[in-house]
C-alpha cells in the first residue's frame, strides 16, 4: 500500500460511512418515535435507487404503481377504523392524500420521465417518501402500542414483504444510473469525483435540515416530545399516530436520498437495500438507537473499516463489518441495568 491507495480508501470509506450515517440518523429517528427497529429501511434504498435510474432511462418506475395500491389499501383501513365517524372532512381528507396526491405522482412519473435530471431526483424522493406514511398506516400503526419484540416481527415480515414487491415491480436485472454531475477536482494524487461531492452536500445538507426540522417546526417538537415520553405526548394532545407517519415519511425520504447518491455508484438490485441497511444499523446500534452524533461516528467508523477490509480481506469485508456489533453488544449488556418495557 503506498500514500494513493491509503487515500483512495480513506476517500472511499467516508462516503460510504456518509450514507451510512444518513440511514443510521432514519434508523435512530423511526425507533425513538415509535419503538420499531425498522429493518426495511434498505428497501427504501433501494427503491430510490431503482426510481431514479427508471426515471433517468425515460421509463416509468415500478414505485410509482406501487405508491396507489398501498394508498388505497390505507384508505380502506382508515375508512374501516373511523366507519361509525365519517364526515365530508374526513373523507375530502382521505381522498387527497389517498387518491389525489398518488395519481398525480403517477401522472408526473409519466410525463416527466427522462426530462432532466432534477426532474428525475425530485420525483424519486417524492414518490419513496410519500411510500412511508402509507405503509406505517398498513403495517405498524395496528400494533403501535404493541411491544418492542412484537414490532421487530412485523419489520421483519414488512421488509419480507418489501423485497417481494421489489422483484415484482422491478424486475431482476440490476439498474444503474448515470452520475448525478461529472465535476472532479484533483487533491493532489487523489481524484475526487463530483458524486462524491455530492454525497458529502447531500449528507451534511440533511443533516442540517434535520436539525432545523426538529428544533424550528411544530411537527419536529412533536416528534421530539414522543420520542421523549409517548405517554405524556398523548395527554398534551400530541396524535402519536400523525408522528408515525411523520417518521415513516422522513425515513422513507432519507432512503430516497440515499439511492439517488448510491445509484451511479454500483449496481443496484431489489434485493441490495438490505445489506446496505444493516450497515447503517449497526451504526444505529453503536449509537445506542438514541445518539444522533455517535451514530454519525460510528457510521463514519463502518465505512472506513468497510474500505480497508475489501483492500486487505475482500472476502471477508461483510463479516468484518457485522462482527463490530458483538463487542458492542456485549458491552452494553454488562453495562446497562435491566428494565422492563413497561417500566
Amino acid at each position: 500500500m503506498d500514500l494513493t491507495i491509503l487515500l483512495f480508501l480513506v476517500q472511499d470509506g467516508i462516503t460510504n460511512g456518509a450514507i451510512y450515517a444518513l440511514l443510521g440518523f432514519a434508523l435512530v429517528l423511526v425507533f425513538a418515535v415509535t419503538r420499531i427497529i425498522f429493518i426495511p429501511q434498505g428497501e427504501f434504498v433501494a427503491y430510490g435507487a431503482l426510481t431514479y435510474a427508471m426515471l433517468q432511462g425515460g421509463h416509468v418506475p415500478g414505485t410509482a404503481y406501487l405508491l396507489p395500491i398501498f394508498a388505497f389499501v390505507a384508505l380502506l383501513f382508515d375508512l374501516y377504523a373511523e366507519r361509525s365517524r365519517i364526515t365530508g372532512t374526513f373523507l375530502l381528507r382521505q381522498g387527497v392524500e389517498k387518491i389525489v396526491v398518488p395519481l398525480a405522482l403517477l401522472l408526473a412519473a409519466r410525463e416527466l420521465a427522462g426530462v432532466s435530471t432534477i426532474a428525475s431526483l425530485v420525483l424519486t424522493v417524492a414518490i419513496v417518501s410519500a411510500l412511508g406514511p402509507h405503509l406505517y398506516r398498513i403495517a405498524f400503526q395496528p400494533l403501535a402500542d404493541r411491544s418492542v419484540l412484537v414490532l421487530l416481527i412485523a419489520a421483519v415480515g414488512t421488509h419480507l414483504a418489501l423485497m417481494g414487491l421489489g422483484l415484482v415491480f422491478f424486475g431482476a436485472e440490476g439498474q444503474k444510473a448515470d452520475a448525478l454531475t461529472d465535476f472532479s477536482v484533483d487533491l493532489g494524487p487523489l481524484p475526487v469525483s463530483g458524486q462524491n461531492i455530492a454525497v458529502y452536500a447531500a449528507t451534511v445538507l440533511l443533516i442540517a435540515g434535520l436539525y432545523w426540522f426538529f428544533e424550528r417546526t411544530v411537527q419536529g417538537k412533536a416528534l421530539r416530545a414522543t420520542a421523549v415520553n409517548r405517554l405524556g405526548a398523548r395527554l398534551v394532545g400530541i396524535r402519536t399516530k400523525g408522528t408515525g407517519k411523520i417518521a415513516l415519511a422522513l425515513a422513507a425520504g432519507i432512503g430516497a436520498v440515499s439511492g439517488v447518491l448510491l445509484a451511479p455508484m454500483t449496481t443496484i438490485y431489489y434485493d441490495t437495500g438490505f445489506v446496505i441497511g444493516l450497515k447503517g444499523f449497526v451504526a444505529a446500534i453503536i449509537g445506542g438507537l438514541a445518539s444522533y452524533p455517535l451514530t454519525a461516528a460510528a457510521a463514519l467508523a463502518v465505512g472506513l473499516i468497510e474500505s480497508f477490509s475489501s483492500f486487505f480481506a475482500s472476502d471477508f469485508k461483510e463479516v468484518i463489518v457485522f462482527t463490530l456489533l458483538i463487542p458492542v453488544l456485549l458491552v452494553r449488556s454488562f453495562a446497562s441495568k435491566h428494565t422492563d418495557e413497561e417500566d
